[in-house]
């Protein structure tokens, strides 16, 4: 009998950014629409779409092997799981989310200990919870379903605790940050038993490995050029790269080829400064991954 590992796909925000990582990674997910359970193109796996919420629940219990899900809804759930890798979506965001304790602009609240006695309004209420009690502050911790930034302008709640990441929204409702509780970024997480298991913790890895390659290729590509022999040295210092740039000798006497990965915006800068120093045949090309 074939074994196949399950894994969760995270609903909302992230599910996009999630397949178009696994496609670029190596793996083909079809999305069938208002289908929980993708067919993707590897008899190894078994997908399953749920919110990022219940994830490291699911996969805690078992009834995930592995899954992708923000490293906030692991603390809040308080999971027993094995953190795999981490993976900083840039696709998504340039800045990584941050939950932040906000007041009212003209609360006089500063600082966490002004918050005692107060009522907070959040959807991390068991990380919340936890957080206050371990600094010895007495607050009461209650649950937004939703536009919790408005929960203070209302006047149901004298702070909340929310997921930001330039503040903006929060600046828009007259609200100030007062604390950064934690940053918080997608992880590629399994279960203990698992993890445990050498044939599902191989497929695992495989899965962090690549995953973890296409998340380095982003906005990176490769150059390569043809670089004669008396602007190798110049050419090879302006040159930023992740372990220095490949150089071979060509046939063409005087001559070298050369090949580098850069960013993106970079290339625009570079390539002006390398036809001035007699480099011929820059060619540009993308990059999947890069391990």
């Amino acid at each position: 009998m074939e074994r196949k590992l399950k894994f969760g796909i995270p609903k909302g925000s992230l599910e996009k950014a999630t397949i178009e990582l696994f496609e670029q990674a190596g793996w083909s997910i079809d999305v069938y629409h208002r289908n929980y359970f993708p067919s993707v193109d590897d008899p190894e796996l078994e997908m399953v779409i749920c919110r990022p919420q219940e994830m490291s629940v699911y996969i805690e219990k078992g009834i995930l092997d592995a899954g992708i899900t923000g490293k906030d809804w692991i603390l809040e759930n308080d999971s027993r799981v094995v953190v795999v890798e981490d993976l900083v979506y840039s696709k998504v965001s340039k800045r990584p989310a941050r939950w932040v304790i906000a007041v009212k602009e003209d609360s006089g609240i500063e600082k966490l200990e002004d918050l005692k006695g107060k009522r907070i309004s959040t959807e991390l209420v068991n990380f919340t919870k936890r957080f206050f009690a371990e600094r010895g502050i007495p607050v009461e911790v209650s649950y937004s379903w939703g536009a919790t930034e408005a929960k203070v302008v209302q006047g149901l709640a004298d702070a909340i605790v929310e997921v930001t990441e330039t503040g903006t929204t929060i600046r828009a409702h007259g609200l100030k940050i007062i604390y950064e509780v934690m940053i918080t970024y997608p992880q590629l997480i399994a279960n203990e038993t698992a993890w445990q298991d050498p044939w599902k913790r191989k497929k695992i890895q495989q899965l962090a490995t690549l995953l973890k390659g296409a998340l380095n290729a982003h906005k990176k590509v490769g150059l390569k050029m043809n670089v004669p022999e008396k602007s190798l040295e110049e050419v090879v210092k302006l040159l930023p790269s992740i372990t220095g740039p490949t150089v071979s000798q060509l046939t063409r006497k005087g001559w070298y080829a050369l090949e580098v990965v850069v960013s993106e915006k970079e290339v625009r800068e570079l390539v002006p400064r390398l036809l001035e120093l007699g480099v011929e045949g820059i060619i540009e090309y993308s990059l999947n991954k890069i391990i």
